[in-house]
């Protein structure tokens, strides 16, 4: 059998999820949308159930996936509902939803439930996606404590560059949240990824009742481009891994693969790996791209293509039909090759594809 495979450890998962929790010293959703971040959703949500305190997801397909899972944890919609009739769905597997529109609480005020839901009420403070406008904040919190349809209104927002750690814009959303909401009762979720990790001082009245939302973290990888304490510690879940299938021996002077775009500068022994970007690996990865073969390390050589790549085997006489590569993993961060590529390890992830998930630590 093909032997591309991703290697997840649910153990780095739950340390991952736990400092999370410990940095923030809030609680924590888990966010596992789109299928966590390609990790699988079902077996990641199983992993931390007994410790979280509840979970995101996009949309309400992803909800329900996990529902007939047993997951019976609180699930929040991130996007909310799409459609007016998705709120007997909403009740009927007791979920929680953001709210982000006018229209959405038009459609709450007219539903009929059979008991209060639990809504996430966002504010757009920059972000300029989805959110209500400051201005309108504190009229929509009111109308649905009016509706007798809410039981409970989590005050939340999201933030667009904290990732960037020399930049302001996460302080100036904060103030625009904090006018917004004054006198409105309620607990708090601010904190993405990034804001758990890099910005500690982001919410100072932040209370243990207020949430957070890890998601790329829950998954081991930076959010940031350059080095940062606490990404330091945070343990990568998954270990995208093939084998050398063919070995060749070339003089110097030879292309290798499609469009010549690498030469070989010396007599190369060239290894041919069991992947390519129709596994998810980035087409765009470019030659010197690490990888580490036996446990050693080398480079990407030549252009990936749909179902192989090639890396450099010339100064590792060892190696050959049969080696262990890890494309990303515990040794080779997602996260550097991402850079490389030009895109971020979330789409890394997301992107990964026809590449079994082979789980330890459950």
């Amino acid at each position: 059998m093909r032997p591309a495979r991703a290697l997840i450890d649910l153990d780095a998962l739950r340390h991952n999820y736990q400092l999370a929790r410990t940095v923030s010293g809030a609680k924590a959703l888990a966010v596992v949308k789109a299928d966590a971040y390609g990790h699988g959703a079902v077996r990641c949500a199983k992993a931390l159930e007994a410790e979280v305190e509840g979970f995101a997801v996009a949309c309400i397909e992803e909800a329900l996936e996990l529902r007939d899972a047993a997951i019976g944890k609180p699930i929040l919609l991130l996007e909310g509902f799409f459609e007016a009739e998705e709120l007997a769905l909403i009740d009927q597997h007791d979920l929680w939803c953001v709210v982000h529109s006018m229209w959405q609480i038009e459609a709450i005020e007219r539903a009929r439930l059979a008991r209060p839901l639990t809504v996430w009420l966002k504010l757009d403070s920059g972000m300029h996606r989805v959110g209500l406008h400051p201005a309108d904040y504190q009229a929509a919190y009111r109308r649905l404590q009016a509706s007798g349809k809410v039981g409970k209104i989590v005050l939340m927002s999201h933030f667009a560059r904290a990732d960037e750690l020399d930049c302001e814009r996460s302080a100036e959303q904060v103030a625009v949240f904090e006018q917004a909401r004054a006198g409105l009762e309620g607990e708090v979720s601010l904190r993405n990824s990034p804001a758990v990790l890099g910005w500690p001082q982001l919410v100072p009245q932040q209370q243990p009742s207020d949430w957070v939302r890890p998601g790329i973290m829950l998954y081991g990888a930076t959010p940031f481009e350059q080095e940062q304490a606490l990404a330091a510690r945070l343990q990568p879940v998954m270990t995208l891994e093939s084998k050398i299938i063919g070995v060749r021996e070339l003089p110097a002077g030879e292309p290798i693969g499609y469009g010549a775009r690498f030469i070989t500068e010396r007599p190369t022994r060239v290894g041919v790996v069991a992947m390519g970007y129709a596994d998810g690996y980035p087409r765009h990865a470019p030659t010197g791209t690490p990888v580490l073969i036996d446990g050693q390390p080398s480079r990407l050589i030549g252009r990936v293509s749909m179902d192989m790549l090639t890396v450099d085997l010339t100064d590792l006489p060892q190696a050959g039909l049969g080696s262990r590569v890890e494309l990303w993993g515990k040794n080779v961060l997602a996260s550097d090759v991402a850079a490389l590529a030009g895109t971020i390890p979330y789409q890394l992830f997301c992107n990964l594809r026809r590449v079994p998930l082979v789980y330890s630590g459950a």
